[in-house]
This record gives structure tokens, sequence and C-alpha cells, in this order.
């Protein structure tokens, strides 16, 4: 019996590390059945890596943030406001694309530590703090621009959205260089043993001589961080600068990290996790795109799948609690 139980909790634990590439295999091969060879073609795949790639990058400050048992919904508000006040600066202020990106990106960052400063010191709840945020970030954004969208950028901007470096769309490797940044901090810095010793318990961490604020300090600033760089990337492939540009993509943002298996409860999870529920997130749009599905049953699918990842992650709480 106690040989049994062994290998059960051995194939338990390769399913927990491990699942999350079967589900995404499964959904691959599901939708490559039902759309008549349209989806496992070359250039979909490539469309849809290029895709998640803004997602791509939001997320490692999503999951930095929820690894502290926080959470900040103004990550789309700020790629909005990136997205606006950059293609003010080019095209109405007459600026250069690089110190134009490079202020709209300071902002972004000034949200994040502004958020994280609040949240910190006067002990608000991250959901209150980042909710008002992104509403405020919204009406700014509307009020820069007056709700009319700003194009007319130089032509060389469009590099880092619509640019390739031999076959591997730009884009991609700016999600690729920040992921593997986002995994290197968690895994082989100080600061990341923090984060999760912070999300795991605060209380603890401070007596053991962390320093609860700063820690907090810091990443909801390199949330804002990542957030500014995502709308960089987003205003470069669009070339058009629109005051609904982020609406909504906090939601999608969220979904892939918690699908990804990074805790709602802080202090458990890791970043090549994250990179398969992106993953599993943009097969997901593809696929029901490729099927004609509506953007309304899209958006059932897609909160379902938010709330079963959820809910999956709180009784596995409970269940460790109850042991």
């Amino acid at each position: 019996m106690s040989i049994e139980n062994s290998q059960i909790k051995k194939i338990l634990g390769i399913v927990k590390n491990y699942g999350i590439y079967l589900a995404l295999l499964l959904l691959v091969i599901f939708f490559s059945a039902l759309t008549g060879g349209k989806f496992q073609r070359p250039n979909n795949i490539l469309n849809v890596i290029r895709q998640v790639s803004m997602m791509g990058i939001a997320s490692v400050g999503m999951a930095f943030v929820l690894l502290l048992g926080g959470i900040d919904l103004s990550i789309g508000s700020t790629i909005t406001l990136v997205n606006i006040t950059s293609a003010w600066f080019m095209v109405r202020a007459g600026m250069h694309p690089v110190p134009a990106c490079l202020i709209a990106l300071v902002m972004a960052t000034a949200v994040g530590f502004f958020n994280g400063w609040v949240i910190a010191n006067i002990r608000m709840p991250p959901l209150i703090v980042t909710l008002s945020t992104m509403t405020i970030l919204e009406g700014l954004a509307f009020i820069i621009c007056g709700g009319v969208p700003i194009f007319g950028f130089p032509k060389g901007f469009s590099v880092i959205g619509q640019g390739y470096l031999g076959p591997v769309p730009i884009p991609v490797i700016i999600m690729i260089v920040i992921l593997s940044a986002g995994a290197f901090i968690l895994n082989q810095t100080y600061f990341g043993r923090y984060f999760y010793a912070v999300g795991g318990n605060e209380e603890a961490s401070a007596l053991s001589g962390i320093n609860v604020k700063r820690v907090k300090y810091l990443v909801y600033t390199l949330s804002g961080f990542f957030a500014g760089l995502a709308g960089i990337v987003m205003l470069s492939r669009t070339m058009s600068g629109q005051a609904l540009a982020g609406k909504g993509f906090e939601f999608d943002v969220l979904t892939a990290v918690v699908l990804g298996g990074v805790s709602v409860n802080g202090g458990f999870g890791k970043i090549s996790n994250v990179v398969a529920g992106i993953l599993i997130l943009g097969v997901l749009s593809n696929g029901m795109v490729l099927m004609n599905i509506t953007q309304y049953v899209q958006m059932v699918i897609k909160g379902s799948v938010l709330l079963l990842a959820v809910g999956f992650d709180c009784y596995q709480k409970q269940l460790k609690g109850g042991r």
C-alpha cells in the first residue's frame, strides 16, 4: 500500500507540475481538429505567439503582484495612458519616438510606484487602490486625446511592434526577454525570495527582517514598468493611439497568470507555468475566432476559465489547510 501511495503521489506531482502543458497540448489538438487544418498552419501559430506578446510582457508584473497576495487592475489603463501620451508627444508635440516613449515609460513606472506606496503606507486594499487608479488613468487618456485616435507616427516606429529579427517578430523577442528576466528575478535573486516570503506570510517576513514596504514598492513599480512597455509595443503594432487601447486588458493578463498557476492568495507560482497560461489563452482566443464564435460567447468562456482557475487555486489551499 505504501508503494502504491508513493506512486500515486508521484503521478499527482507530475500532473501538478506539467498538467498545464498537457492542457495546452490538448487545446491545440482540439482546435486543429475543428478548424479544418487552419489552426496548425505555421503562419497562424506565429500569429498566435505575436498576439500574446503584449500580454506576456504585462503578465510578469501581474505575476509578481499576485505572489505578494495583491492585485493590479490598473494594468490596462496604464497601457492606455502610455499609448496616448506616446502618441501625443510624437504627433502633437513633434518629439522623437525615443524620448517620447521613455517619458511615457517613466509615467507608467511612476503610476506603479504610486500604487505600491499607497498600498504599503496607507494600507488600503490593493483592489480599491488599483481600481481607483484604473478609473483615473482612463479619464486622463480621454482628456489628453479628446476621445479621438492619434496617428501619423514616423515609419521607423513601427519596427518595435511590426518588425522581424530574421523569422522571429520583434514583439516576441521582447516578450521572451521580459519573461526570462522575470524568471531570473524569482529564481536567482534575493528579491524573488522576498516576493514569495511576503506573499506567504507578511508578518513573519517583517519579523525576519524583510522590509515589506520596500518589497511592495518594488513589485508594483515593476508592474507599472512592464505594463508601460506592453503599451509601447501595442502602439507600435497598431500605429494609432486609442483611448480604449488597454480596455479590459488587465482581465486577460490576470486570467493568463492565474491559469499559469500563480496563486491569488500569494506565495506560490513560477514564470515557466505562466508562459503556458499565456499560450493557452492565446490559443483559446485564436481558435474561437477561427471557429467564428461571437465575441460575447468568447467573454463567457474566458470568464468561466478565470473562475475555474481561481476556484481550483482556492480549493487547493483549503486542502492544505485541512491537512
